[in-house]
């Protein structure tokens, strides 16, 4: 039996902030610059920012979060929680 979980706007938007903190937080860790971090995972600082501050006008696909934690060397669940 497969049960999925759908979240509302609320629970989606504490998420985004929340995955963006955590990404703010170990590019920070590590000393990493946001334009380098956009740099190395192929986006732009404004997308980065955007990210960051749990906007998600245009979301994040799952390909850009494990890019952006491959490039901090964590596990994209470190970023997801």
């Amino acid at each position: 039996m497969v049960i999925i979980t759908v979240l509302n706007k609320t629970e989606t938007d504490a998420l985004f902030k929340q995955m963006g903190a955590r990404i703010t937080y170990y590019r920070r860790l590590k000393g990493i610059r946001q334009i380098d971090l956009a740099m190395e995972t192929g986006i732009s600082e404004q997308y980065l920012s955007r990210i960051e501050h749990g906007e998600k006008s245009k979301g994040m696909s799952v390909f850009v979060l494990a890019n952006i934690a491959k490039a901090l060397g964590v596990k994209p669940g470190d970023i997801v929680g």
